[in-house]
């Protein structure tokens, strides 16, 4: 399943520093790595895994193909944005079309880089872009709320369950909360995304700090992570210069570079984790000769869920799958003594994926 996250904030925040930053990896992962530039402001990025390559290693795999996530660089927002100010809310239906949210704040002081507000207050910076969303929100529901009554009153079931979740997103909106606090039902939970609201989307506020701060953080990146906890908002530290400095260095000089900042990997790896821990994915992997091959599922998801990820036909006419954990695949140097170990298992249609299995499917 593929991954879309909207990268958005006020201008000169390191927005587009960070976007840069991820397509310039992705240009460097070119020679073993599917990439692919869809737009100016998008891209796809390879989801960074240790694992892939040491099955790669053990199963002689020809090729390998990691899982892929992809950014999209919302043009810059400013206060006014729903209404058309700066460059309009035709940029908001971009992040519409996304699974989640990355909020970057400014947490770095630079009298040479100006700030939108003539100030440096990444909560207020939040404030502000979580505000026009959600008056963006309110706008969209509005407009469709008389015609949504309508059809209820004809006794149109449908039309009833949205409008009680239109009221549910309006209170919460009214009283200044984005609709991702609101509780939903799992029975609703279809119907709910059904009505895109800007603000249910997961969140992710990333905290742009200088490079000093880079591996702990500063005061402004602790404000952040405060203000993400009350949101129901996960947070990460990460330092969007570096990660532009570092993307295009080789293996070896990129950890050199990092161990001289006190940094045991890129920040932009613990950006792309924070975003699938906030969405609830976890990945499994097929292994051959042909290739290693790393698939993204929802935690909880069975094995013909995990099948479906590769072809529906996989899920529809699905028989068993064959499974062996990661540890074990890599203790035992692959499938065949993983089998003769009895670590290599066949489970059957109720079988709960777990992170890091290696599976194989037979199907119909």
């Amino acid at each position: 399943m593929a991954l879309k996250v909207a990268i958005v904030g006020l201008p000169n925040v390191g927005k587009s520093t960070l976007f840069n930053a991820l397509t310039r990896t992705a240009a460097a992962q070119a020679a073993n790595y599917p990439f692919c530039t869809i737009e100016p402001n998008t891209g796809d990025v390879a989801v960074p895994e240790p694992r892939l390559q040491k099955l790669a290693e053990i199963a002689g795999s020809k090729e390998i193909i990691p899982a892929r996530i992809t950014f999209v660089d919302v043009a810059g927002l400013v206060r006014g944005a729903s209404k058309g100010e700066g460059l309009g809310n035709q940029f908001l239906a971009n992040i519409r079309d996304c699974d989640a949210v990355a909020f970057v704040a400014r947490c770095f002081v630079d009298d040479d880089i100006t700030h939108v507000e003539n100030r440096i207050d990444p909560v207020s910076d939040l404030e502000i872009i979580e505000t026009e969303l959600m008056l963006a929100d309110l706008e969209s529901l509005e407009k469709r709320v008389v015609n949504v009554e309508k059809k209820a009153k004809g006794g149109d079931k449908e039309a009833q369950q949205t409008l009680r979740l239109i009221n549910l997103a309006l209170e919460q909106l009214r009283a200044g909360k984005p609709a991702r606090l609101a509780e939903v039902s799992k029975e609703d939970e279809k119907a709910w995304h059904m009505l895109q609201l800007l603000t249910s989307l997961p969140a992710l506020y990333v905290a742009n700090v200088e490079e000093a701060s880079a591996d702990k953080g500063n005061e402004l990146s602790a404000r952040v992570a405060e203000r993400a906890a009350r949101d129901n908002a996960n947070s990460v530290v990460i330092s969007a210069q570096i990660e532009s400095e570092i993307a295009v260095l080789d293996d070896e000089e990129q950890k050199d570079f990092l161990e001289g900042l006190g940094l045991e990997e890129p920040g932009l790896n613990r950006l792309i984790r924070e975003a699938y821990k906030l969405l609830g994915l976890q990945t499994y992997f097929t292994v051959g000769p042909k290739e290693a091959r790393a698939w993204t599922i929802p935690v909880g998801a069975t094995a013909p869920q995990a099948a479906g990820v590769i072809h529906t036909d996989f899920e529809k006419g699905f028989i068993r799958a064959e499974t062996v954990a990661y540890d074990d695949y890599v203790a035992l140097n692959g499938e065949a003594r993983a089998r003769e170990a009895g670590k290599l298992r066949a489970e059957g249609k109720a079988y709960v994926v777990k992170d890091g299995d290696v599976m194989h499917f037979l199907f119909n």
